[in-house]
């Protein structure tokens, strides 16, 4: 043993001593605090079911029928000419659901289906999408808000069209269909609501998935966030014992995050269209030729492949309906 490490020998077992003395002291030593669980971070406004998880299906119009498409040109003095003079098609999106809204962390990009779907309207405005976009990110809670405000020309945000909705906005014909279904832990044995009694279920403000589980039967305590990504998040801590939303979404986390799976049948048919203003017909008309040409162009197949397929197996577009 070389000399500089019995030096540093020494000098351990001399603050080791100086410990031990100190602690047989007849000093009556410092109670240290009482350590307790510290609580979790939460995201900001978690809550309870809101305003719209009643239990009551609005029944009074057929969702699904849309405008009759009308082709894609502009035309003159149309809502697209006027987007075509801004320059930019400005949609609101999500960028927190992987797989159909999100950010791409190595390039800042949106990406995933929803994204491919804006592209394709501002393609048709303006000969390419590149440069042609202003994505404005919101949570689901405002999708109404910006189209009613007329921030936003079009939302496209995982957006189930309903009766409720289509009172404040107007809707495309349906571009995708998903069903709600049940996220958890691996080692989980839920396989439904109904093993769910009394425990907390997370789900998005405003989104028909927290309606569902407020009004679920075995009476599941439902939590709801601004993102999904929160709920991601929430379950990972241990703060939810589940998520409960579309498949589309859950698909998304379940690839992010090993340690979770998806489980149950559908619970609802969960049928996306593009939010648009609700004075604007030829705006719905003009995305709803676009929609008819991404169906059967291979536009649509292309995307779900490149996101979905390999997650939720073989698809087919839906087929519109119109009025």
């Amino acid at each position: 043993m070389s000399r500089s490490r019995h030096f540093v020998r020494a000098a351990v077992l001399a603050v080791v001593a100086v410990l031990a003395t100190a602690c047989g002291a007849a000093q009556t030593p410092v109670d240290p605090a009482r350590v307790t669980d510290a609580a979790w971070p939460q995201p900001a406004d978690v809550g309870g079911p809101d305003k719209t998880a009643g239990g009551d299906i609005d029944t009074s119009c057929d969702p699904l029928k849309s405008l009759a498409p009308s082709g894609t040109n502009v035309g003159t003095g149309t809502t697209m000419a006027k987007i075509l003079a801004r320059g930019k098609l400005i949609a609101g999106v999500d960028q927190t659901t992987y797989l159909f809204g999100f950010r791409n962390t190595k390039t800042g990009n949106l990406e995933g289906f929803d994204i491919d779907m804006v592209n394709q309207i501002a393609a048709a405005i303006f000969g390419a999408a590149e440069g042609h976009v202003q994505f404005r990110a919101i949570p689901s809670s405002q999708r109404e808000q910006v189209l009613k405000s007329h921030q936003v020309d079009v939302v496209v945000r995982t957006y189930s069209i309903t009766c409720e909705r289509k009172k404040d906005v107007q809707f495309s014909s349906v571009y995708y269909v998903a069903g709600q279904k049940i996220l958890v832990p691996k080692s989980s044995k839920v396989t439904s609501l109904a093993d769910l009694s009394g425990k907390r279920v997370c789900a998005a403000k405003q989104s028909t998935s927290l309606a569902k589980i407020a009004t679920d039967p075995a009476k599941p305590v439902a939590v709801s966030v601004d993102n999904w990504s929160d709920c991601l998040v929430m379950l990972q801590q241990g703060q939810v014992d589940a998520v409960s939303t579309d498949d589309t979404i859950l698909a998304g986390m379940a690839a992010q995050d090993p340690t979770v799976k998806v489980v149950g049948d559908p619970m609802t048919q969960e049928n996306y269209g593009i939010g648009i203003p609700k004075d604007q017909d030829d705006m719905v008309r003009f995305v709803n030729g676009v929609l008819d040409q991404v169906r059967t162009s291979g536009a649509w197949q292309t995307s779900y492949q490149n996101w979905v397929g390999n997650r939720l197996g073989p698809a087919q577009p839906p087929q519109p309906q119109y009025q």
